[in-house]
């Protein structure tokens, strides 16, 4: 995708973290940078209302100066529209790289991710969307991605290579398995003998998943774990670490299937400190 970077922006500490994110994110692609400040606009002769509406694109002109000082060389728009956050930012993600939205912390999601805009967003988007926290820029680390080898989708290890690649950082990966079930009731040493094989077999599938994305960045030094556990718990200890962690979402084309997010990525995105991609694949 070569689209722009595009951020939500409502003037909120969150939002304005995540402007910044998104200027670095853009002079790190080479690519141009779109802050959307979406909100349905109070008709203009109601008492009140034109001071809000010319108090807000002040405030969005002096957001997009202070980015231009941050990245000269990113080329910069702001967009003021009039309509629901969700569908103008939905509608922005068809054309864009990435979309990033601020996140106040953990456990509560406000400004662009206050309740059924957050959920509706990371459900809907058509690109990657990460998600930034207010007063935290992006640590040192490891970029880190949560890698299911049931789904071993190309456009969650896309990203997560590209994004190590842009940062010259290290890239972990992590796959989260289980024994299979009903194991729980086999005697002790065949218990043992069978989680050997099973771990030897997701071993395996893990090497052939990342051999060819080795190839296609060698520059990259990555890192791989099997680990035994919860994948929204482990993935969530794993990022204590990170400067990214990138997740999968699952997309459905059938018309009447239901948006989802996930068990994994909706714990990651209340319970990780670091930013979070999450990419749709499928």
């Amino acid at each position: 995708m070569t689209g722009p970077v595009v951020v939500g922006f409502d003037g909120s500490p969150e939002s304005l973290a995540a402007t910044e994110w998104a200027a670095r994110e853009a002079q790190r692609r080479g690519l141009g940078l779109e802050v959307l400040h979406a909100w349905p606009w109070p008709k203009r002769d109601v008492v009140g209302s034109d001071q809000t509406y010319h108090r807000a694109l002040a405030q969005l002109a002096e957001r997009e100066g202070a980015l231009r000082a941050l990245a000269p060389e990113v080329p910069i728009v702001s967009s003021p529209v009039s309509g629901d956050p969700v569908e103008a930012l939905e509608a922005a993600s068809r054309t864009a790289a990435v979309v990033v939205l601020g996140s106040r912390g953990l456990g509560t999601l406000r400004g662009y991710l206050t309740g059924s805009v957050s959920q509706e967003v990371l459900r809907r988007a058509a690109c990657p969307v990460v998600l930034v926290r207010a007063h935290e820029s992006e640590p040192a680390g490891d970029v880190t991605v949560g890698l299911d080898l049931t789904h071993p989708a190309e456009e969650v290890l896309a990203f997560a290579f590209e994004a190590a690649a842009l940062r010259s950082a290290p890239l972990r990966v992590v796959h989260v398995w289980n024994p299979p079930a009903g194991s729980e009731y086999m005697a002790y040493g065949a218990i043992g003998g069978l989680e050997r094989e099973v771990s030897a077999v997701e071993r395996t599938g893990l090497a052939e998943a990342l051999e060819p994305w080795r190839g296609r960045h060698p520059e990259v030094e990555v890192t791989d774990e099997l680990v035994r556990g919860k994948a929204a718990v482990e993935l969530v200890d794993a990022a204590a670490t990170a400067r990214l962690l990138v997740v999968g979402r699952r997309t459905h084309h059938a018309p009447l299937r239901h948006h989802h997010l996930g068990p994994v990525a909706h714990a990651v995105v209340h319970h990780v400190h670091c930013p979070v991609a999450v990419v749709p694949y499928g």
